[in-house]
């Protein structure tokens, strides 16, 4: 699985100024929204924030992979946003976070769901990639950085 399958480069943002794990999620769900336009931001929002509330979708070391699952969603759909400044998210090492991707999938894509998370995770394990990640200069960098 690459990311290229399923993010777009209009759903990665850089240098969002948030103040909260909750206003994080709402600018992953904005994005999210521009993948799969017969669904509302705000519900992606909710099945979002559904998620959150059965524990942190937080990785550690500033990484957090929110992740819900959506009826009238026909493929899976990634965002990703870098934020200007770490938030408290709740976090099982207690770190802030500063880098999110968001993941959208259909109702019942239990077997690709996952597959993408494990995907997601596994790159975003690694501490020299997440550096590039945080010092790529602009949105058409990490866009590239993230397609490799």
């Amino acid at each position: 699985m690459k990311l290229a399958d399923i993010l777009s480069a209009n759903r990665v943002a850089a240098g969002v100024a948030v103040t909260s794990k909750k206003r994080a999620l709402e600018e992953v769900a904005k994005l999210l929204a521009l993948g799969a336009p017969s669904v509302s931001h705000v519900d992606i929002l909710n099945s979002l924030a559904n998620r959150e509330k059965l524990g942190s979708t937080g990785l550690g070391h500033g990484v957090a992979i929110p992740h819900g699952r959506m009826a009238g969603v026909s493929g899976s759909i990634g965002a990703f946003v870098r934020l200007k400044h770490a938030v408290d998210y709740e976090t099982h090492d207690g770190q802030p976070v500063d880098l999110v991707f968001g993941l959208l999938v259909p109702q019942n894509a239990t077997g690709e769901h996952l597959q993408h998370l494990a995907a997601i995770a596994e790159k975003f394990s690694d501490d020299a990639f997440c550096v590039q990640v945080r010092e790529a200069p602009d949105e058409a960098a990490l866009h590239a950085l993230l397609m490799r």
